[in-house]
Formats: structure tokens, sequence, C-alpha cells
């Protein structure tokens, strides 16, 4: 089969895909497949570009914001769906992560274009993508997740809506890009600046203390439940991707019983918002065995360190099988030429 891999692009999570998508890659030719990297920046990467993200070590920042402005320059993402790599491809297998490559943008492209993709379609990965909206759709289907508000907010309306502290973040952004705990009220107009940068809008939510989750579904099934224990008191960016700064377990140390609620409460979460192929829905989980979730990822990371991957594992399913299912899902969804 022809399938086609996009990753990079020009988000904050750039780097992220780069790794995702090099072992993707991989592992799809491990199955006997004609597999071309496409970077929506770049174009068509060549053997060598590949070698080295795949023999690379991720980086513990983000891109900077000028680094992303060059890039955003030069990308090819209006005339991304004319490369022959695109068009000609029996699947596309999208391992963008954040920006265009999440919020539905290149899957609208790619629905306009009748060529077969993986994931969520552009509608529900722009629900997903924005974090108000998708919040809103979780309490609708009876999902519990945290108060919040959309900025501008006074510091006098977060102590009358949620107190002390908050999670400052932008709306339309993942891998904690932007986010800030925010403890003093006087720090909440320098954590709304600082998550503007990334994002025009800016939600800020209640923080619930508690245990990391996360619930991975691909297709119709729920992963095991995995817990995150990070080396910071948020399991951010360099904890996701710096090797020994978190801890995974797979399974999660819970109950039977919270066990499969929280898995139901994943799976509602995933049909509140239309989600489809495969997805990653965070939680929070409070000393009363409260789940609060947090967000749906799409798009979630494929590198050594991400979670999908490890569920899958928990569940006894390759990684190089996970990119195999995550593909025919793709093709019995959406058709395809094979």
């Amino acid at each position: 089969m022809k399938i086609t891999v996009m990753l990079g692009g020009t988000s904050a999570e750039r780097d992220v895909s780069l790794a995702s998508g090099a072992r993707i890659v991989e592992a799809l030719r491990s199955r006997g497949h004609v597999v071309t990297p496409v970077d929506p920046a770049v174009g068509v990467l060549s053997e060598g570009a590949l070698a080295e993200l795949l023999h690379g070590a991720m980086k513990r920042e983000p891109p900077t914001l000028e680094q992303l402005r060059t890039l955003q320059r030069t990308e090819l993402s209006p005339v991304m769906a004319t490369l022959p790599a695109v068009r000609e491809a029996d699947v596309v297998f999208l391992a963008l992560h954040g920006g265009q490559g999440e919020d539905g943008t290149v899957q609208a492209m790619l629905d306009a274009t009748h060529v077969c993709y993986t994931g969520s379609g552009h509608l529900a990965s722009a629900l997903a993508m924005d974090k108000d909206l998708s919040k809103t759709l979780f309490r609708s289907a009876g999902v519990t997740t945290a108060d919040w508000l959309m900025a501008p907010a006074t510091a006098e309306q977060v102590e009358r809506v949620m107190g002390w502290p908050v999670i400052v973040k932008p709306s339309k952004q993942g891998s904690t890009v932007g986010l800030t705990k925010v403890d003093d009220p006087s720090l909440l107009d320098a954590a709304v600046q600082e998550a503007l940068l990334y994002d025009d809008e800016v939600m800020i939510e209640r923080f619930i203390p508690g245990r990391e989750l996360t619930v991975g579904i691909l297709g119709d099934r729920a992963l095991p439940v995995g817990e995150i224990i990070p080396a910071h008191e948020l399991y951010d960016y360099e904890c996701k991707y710096t090797a020994g700064m978190a801890r995974e377990e797979f399974p999660a140390t819970l109950t039977a019983v919270q066990a499969s609620t929280v898995q139901a409460q994943a799976r509602r979460a995933f049909r509140s918002l239309k989600l489809g192929g495969y997805a990653r829905i965070d939680f929070r989980m409070t000393e009363d065995g409260t789940f609060y979730c947090l967000e749906a990822n799409t798009l979630p990371g494929m590198t050594e360190l991400s979670l999908i991957p490890q569920a899958a594992a928990a569940a006894g399913i390759s990684f190089v099988e996970l990119c195999e299912q995550i593909v025919q899902l793709a093709l019995r969804t959406r058709g395809g030429k094979s």
C-alpha cells in the first residue's frame, strides 16, 4: 500500500510531530508498505533527513516563536493536496500535532480532495482542539470536567467562580505549551499574556489536584488506563518528552470499578466530540475518586515516550501493529484506493 506520513508542520508541537512521524514511517515500512514522509513546512523529506529524526533526541523546549514564524513563511499547506505523494496515496497517516494539523484544517483539505486519512474528521478535530467547546460538549454528555472561564476575566471573577489555584492555557494548543499554574491572583494577567503568544483565545480552568490518568481509544475499544507520575508538579513539555522526567504505569493501579468507570467516561467523551479512529482522553482523579476530564487529543503523540503506544503495549499490541490498525480503521471509515 502507498502511505504518506504527514509530520512536522509549523505548530509549537513541531518537534513532537517529527519524532512521532519518523517512528510511524519506520513501523509501516517494516510491514512492507511504500511510505513517503511529507513535512508541510518543507515538502517530501529525504532519507537522510528521516534518518536524523529517527536517531535524534527530543529537545527539552519547543521551537521558539521566531523559528515557527520562519517556517510559516515558506510552508506548503495551501498546495499540499496537489503534491503527488499526497494526492496519489492510498492513505495519509496524520502524525501532525497542534496547529492546522490537529484543528481540522488539513482534514478539511484532504476531504475536499477525496484523500483517505487517519484519525478524526475535520469537524471533530476542530471541536476537540477548542478546549472551550469540547468542555461544553463533555458536560452535555455527562462527562465531569473542571469549571472554567475564558479570558478576559478578572481575579475577582476567578475567585468567585473557581478559587485558586487555576491553570491558564491557550484554548487551542497541546503539549502544555503556553500553560501556567497560577496560585497568586496578581500573576493572572502575566499568565494570560504568555498563553496569548500561542493562541488568540485563553482558558482559565480550576486546578484539579490528584492523580494524572489517561485512556487511549482505538476504534471502539478503550485501552488499559495509564497513570503518569511526572518529576515536576505538572506534566509539562519537558516531562513529556525527556527520558527519565516522568514515570508511566500501564495499567494504572486502580480498582476494577475505577478503571471501568474512567474508561466509560473516556468513551463517552470520545463520542461527544464525534471522534473517529483513535484518540487519547486525559483525566485527573481526586482523592475522593472523582474523575475530571481534562481534554481529548485527536492526534496523540507516537514518540518512544508517548502514552498511546504504551497503552497499546499493555493491551498486547505492538507499535507496528498499532500503526497498522490505525491505517485499517481509516480505510474502513473513509474508503481509499486499496
